[in-house]
């Protein structure tokens, strides 16, 4: 393969584009491998597309190499499917909906889990059938409320999504474990660094589920490691133990005037700043003596509005990823002024848990972090302006509705696993293997006759990765501050090769040197382009960022031909006649 760009359909850009966020947004527009359509819906370029394509093969590759076959379904699907699973309901605005000139609904997918089991209900009924996996590599979208960072969270994106069909569990765990054997080969082949993490199922359902994440700092989603046992969880699936039952250590609680104190900052600062409010045990106050009540509002599919009050402790925040997988299939919104005009007994800024849950007139719902023992002590609004109420006793003075594990976790937590102070960090999510279980089976009637004759309900396993995510990923990984550093098997060529001057030999000869380099298997990128200089030619190579840069020049008329690794910058002169065979034997290794 010799790609001329003489002729290529390639314009690298030397001003960021101004919507970039991220380092793979930012590099993607500029080397030419990317243009934005709309927000969240990109077009490939030909080094772009080479570079998805080279991707999606090594996912296909590794996918075929563990015994999976490949299928493929339309985008476009009928309703029906999706209202049998409850998800044309359940997936709100996520999907986009559409009807036909008879007026029949459709969506274009943003998964497939109701056409594969459809797939593999019309085809098998038998025990003897199973196991099966089957997978597809296609186009999903997904209306997302804010797309962002290019191709990272995109409106349309391609996944490979495979599903796992057996009999029994058992046979579940052994599918489950087939394909993170697979999914580690794939990232490894792919060149990325990642880290395999507990997650939660989200939208799709499921019990055991694990999240493959590329660590970067701009990564949309955060994860907590243990340094010392090597626990890994997306902070989403994060457990804190419940608190241990505290004996009640303060007398009667009391209520005390605390004017301008609506955040926890100023009410510990009057806490401390008065004698007669000072602590019977001489230390000071803190926010983590505080309980701070944070009102939301749930918002179901069919319209319905429900507000929920969550108590944590006040030197912490909810976290609302944690908060919005605690409250799925319902979504979540801020309380709003019109909220509060509706609910009188809430007093904005000094809610407490005396207008709440089980002991309030209200009817809101009433859950605190588990970190609150029964028993402990604490300074909370006295749903009053300007007041709070100090030695408020949980389960003495009030009590709760239930728990809700949705307060921030952070670095220096203990370790669910250990018990040793934990790490967070970021990461992209570039696949998600878990055990699906019965969902679509039961709602779909997928059945097969087990060895007594008996029909058993199939269970499932789903698994994606994210093909075109991917890529971006990779980018983020790789790169540097003058560009793009692919790994070879993802790149778009192998060799990037250079003609600088106007000596018109120096052109015939590295336009010979292509060929052989292209019949000896080599990919190559050529910069044949006349009346370019040599600056605006390195720095194009250096931003577009294939491996191996040579550069046919002066070096020549001494018989030699400059080659530069682009991860490294190492540079050696190769004689001429020996050339050839150094790049096909740095290529191959």
């Amino acid at each position: 393969m010799i790609l001329r760009m003489s002729t290529l359909l390639l314009r690298t850009l030397r001003d960021d584009p101004a919507d970039a966020e991220v380092p793979s947004h930012r590099l993607l527009v500029r080397a030419g491998y990317v243009r934005r359509i709309a927000p969240g819906v990109f077009s490939w370029l030909p080094l772009g597309y080479l570079t998805f394509r080279n991707v999606e093969n090594i996912v296909r590759e590794e996918m075929d190499a563990a015994g999976f076959q490949e299928v493929h379904f339309p985008a476009l699907i009928p309703r029906e499917p999706y209202e049998a699973t409850n998800r044309w309901t359940e997936y709100g605005d996520n999907l986009f909906r559409l009807q036909d000139r008879r007026g029949n609904d459709y969506l274009l997918g943003p998964t497939h889990e109701e056409l594969f089991t459809l797939m593999v209900k019309g085809e098998y009924s038998s025990y003897k059938d199973l196991p099966l996996i089957i997978y597809q590599i296609q186009t999903k979208y997904r209306d997302e409320a804010r797309p962002r960072a290019g191709i990272l969270r995109g409106r349309e994106f391609v996944m490979k999504d495979s599903y796992s069909f057996d009999v029994d569990d058992a046979g579940l765990e052994r599918s489950y474990l087939r394909h993170r054997d697979a999914y580690i080969s794939t990232f490894d082949r792919l060149g990325l660094s990642y880290v395999i993490v507990s997650a939660m199922s989200g939208a799709m359902g499921g019990s055991a589920s694990e999240e493959f994440l590329a660590p970067t700092p701009v990564g949309e989603d955060t994860f907590v490691r243990c340094p010392e046992c090597g626990f890994a969880a997306n902070v989403e699936a994060v457990s804190v133990p419940m608190a241990v039952e505290e004996p009640i250590s303060v007398g009667a609680a009391h209520v005390e005037v605390t004017p301008d104190t609506p955040t926890i900052a100023t009410l510990v600062e009057v806490s401390n700043s008065r004698p007669e409010l000072a602590r019977v045990d001489g230390d000071v106050w803190t926010a983590s003596d505080t309980l701070k009540n944070v009102i939301v509002m749930r918002v179901y599919a069919d319209g319905t509005e429900k507000p929920l009050a969550i108590g944590v402790p006040g030197d912490r925040e909810v976290d609302e990823r944690r908060l919005e997988a605690a409250a799925y299939p319902a979504e979540i919104r801020a309380f709003e002024e019109q909220d509060f005009a509706k609910n009188s007994a809430l007093v904005k800024g000094y809610i407490g848990p005396g207008a709440l849950g089980l002991v309030g007139s209200t009817g809101i719902e009433y859950l605190l972090d588990p970190r609150i023992a029964r028993g402990s002590a604490w300074i909370t609004g006295a749903n009053e302006p300007g007041r709070h109420v100090y030695d408020l006793v949980y389960g003495r003075d009030f009590e709760a509705d239930g728990v809700i594990d949705v307060a921030e976790v952070r670095a220096g937590d203990a370790c669910p696993a250990c018990g040793a102070a934990v790490e967070i960090a970021r990461g992209i999510e570039i696949g998600h293997i878990f055990q699906l279980g019965r969902k679509y089976t039961d709602a779909l009637g997928l059945q097969v006759q087990d060895e007594s004759g008996s029909l058993v309900t199939v269970t499932m396993g789903s698994y994606g990765i994210g093909v075109s995510r991917a890529v971006a990923a990779i980018a983020e990984q790789h790169h540097d501050e003058k560009g793009l550093v692919w790994p070879r098997e993802v790149a778009p060529a192998d060799v990037h090769l250079i003609a600088t001057g106007k000596d018109e030999s120096v052109f015939e000869f590295a336009d010979s040197l292509a060929s052989s380099l292209s019949s000896a298997g080599v990919r190559v990128l050529f910069d044949d382009r006349h009346g370019v200089s040599p600056g605006v030619k390195f720095n194009d190579s250096e931003l577009i960022g294939v491996p191996t840069i040579v550069v046919v020049g002066r070096g020549l008329a001494d018989g030699v031909i400059e080659v530069k690794e682009r991860a490294t910058g190492d540079r050696v002169d190769v004689p001429v006649d020996d050339v050839v065979s150094h790049l096909v034997a740095l290529v191959r290794s």
